[in-house]
This record gives C-alpha cells, structure tokens and sequence, in this order.
C-alpha cells in the first residue's frame, strides 16, 4: 500500500513546527522540496519525533553558478549543465542521507531551439547516467518528473508519460524512475488509470491534484476515488503526495482526503 503524503505547503508556521502539524492530521511524511536553506539537522529530529518522514526534496546546489546551470531556464537538456548536475545530485544526496528521505526530485529544464529535440533528450539521458551511480550508492532514488505546458510551465522540455519512460529505460539504473504527477499528466495527455497501470514498473514517486486549479482532490474534473484505487491497485509502495493548493482549511481538508481511500 502506498503512503498518502502531504506537501509542506499545506500547514503554515517554520518549517519545523510543521512536521507535528501533518502528525495530527494522520500523515506519516511530508514533502519539503526547496530544502537548501534549512537546518537539515533540525528537520531530522522533527522528523524522528513526530514520525513524518520527509518523501523527497528537490536536486539543488549550492553554488549560484551550478544552481543557474541546472535550473529550468537552462538546465540538464544542456550537455555544459552536465558536471553542475552531478556536483548538485552529490550535494542533495549529502542533504537526503542527513533527513532521511529515499527520493529527490530531477527536472529536465526548458526546451531549447539551439540544438534538436533528439540532442536535448540524449543529453537529459547523459546527465542521468552520469548521475545515477551516487544515486545507487546511496540508495536513494532520482525520480524525473515531466511537466505540463499548457497552463504552468511553458518551454519546459519533458512533458510525456511515454518520453520519460524512455528516458528512464536508455539510463537503465534502478535508482532512477519517473515522478508522475497526476495533475500535469491530466492536462497534457489524460488517460491517467491507464498510463499509471501501463508504467507502475517505471513510476517511484507521485504528485496529486485536480484540475482545473491544481487544488485538492474534488475540487475538479479528476476522479481521485477511482484514481487512487488504481495506484493501490497496482501495489504500489512508494508516496502519493498531495503537491496542490487548498480551498478550505487545512482541518476541513484532510478528513475528505482520507476518505478518498475508502474502497
């Protein structure tokens, strides 16, 4: 059974105090992506206290220069980002062992017409490769997440549940899977039960939220009940994250979430 996850983003206060917060709305862990400027030491022992692990962070470096080069106005479809992004997966891995989180978050970068589709995929694929032996050694995975483009991340390269999986299967590490959010897949290409189904082997992480408005599950046209059913289903393990604005309070929120859990 998968492990219902909640985005940080849903309790307000420091970043700490919001571990006992998901605690006593029923979660066993909490996504906190942008953890660069945080005390990782603190974010550990918030975690062991309260029992919410942390599902995953996101690929950063330290230095502005490699941050810049990885980011999605340039990023890894860039064979010159190559060396920032193995320097930036070393720095994350460092930060995932101290919190304990199994799972960063990789993006492509935005589309460029200075080379073809083709190079800019074989150079994600590059990237990934160099990368993934840290990620094995550490037995944390990189999970590579495609976007849509149609409404939140215009020029963003990696946009397919099919280009992704393709990706993933030229790396060929164990360590490096997809990330499928539920919410961009929706908007680019639908058929969620079936992709979900089809790729369960490829897929080590998932986002959530309903379109339109990347809000919670019931506010839009996804069918979460019918949705999660099918994750279970497949007897996936790993985390489904709420990764999506709220319309209600943060109290009213979460007992309707549970609920979609309900066969």
């Amino acid at each position: 059974m998968f492990t219902l996850t909640v985005n940080n983003s849903w309790f307000d206060g420091d970043e700490y105090g919001k571990f006992a917060k998901a605690h006593k709305q029923g979660f066993k862990a909490m996504e906190i992506l942008n953890w660069s400027s945080l005390d990782l030491e603190r974010i550990r022992n918030e975690s062991d206290r309260t029992g919410v692990a942390v599902s995953a962070i996101l690929v950063r470096a330290g230095d502005p220069v490699q941050q810049a080069l990885i980011a999605n106005t340039h990023g890894i479809v860039h064979a010159d980002a190559r060396d920032a992004f193995v320097s930036a997966v070393k720095e994350s891995l460092a930060a995932a062992a101290v919190i304990g989180t199994r799972n960063i978050v990789v993006t492509t970068g935005n589309e460029t017409e200075d080379i073809s589709r083709k190079a800019q995929h074989d150079n994600v694929v590059q990237a990934l490769r160099a990368a993934a032996p840290l990620a094995e050694a550490a037995g944390i995975q990189l999970v590579l997440e495609p976007l849509n483009i149609l409404v939140d991340h215009m020029g963003y390269f990696l946009t397919t549940t099919a280009e992704s999986v393709e990706i993933i299967h030229e790396v060929g590490s164990p360590m490096v899977k997809l990330l499928y959010d539920v919410y961009h897949q929706q908007i680019t290409e639908g058929n969620l039960i079936n992709n979900i189904r089809n790729n369960i082997k490829d897929i080590g992480h998932i986002h959530v939220g309903d379109v339109p408005g990347r809000k919670q599950p019931g506010t839009g046209e996804i069918n979460y009940k019918n949705v999660f059913k099918a994750i279970r289903d497949t007897g996936f393990e790993g985390f489904v994250v709420f990764e999506c604005g709220l319309t209600e309070p943060v109290e009213v929120v979460c007992p309707k979430m549970w609920a979609l859990l309900e066969s």
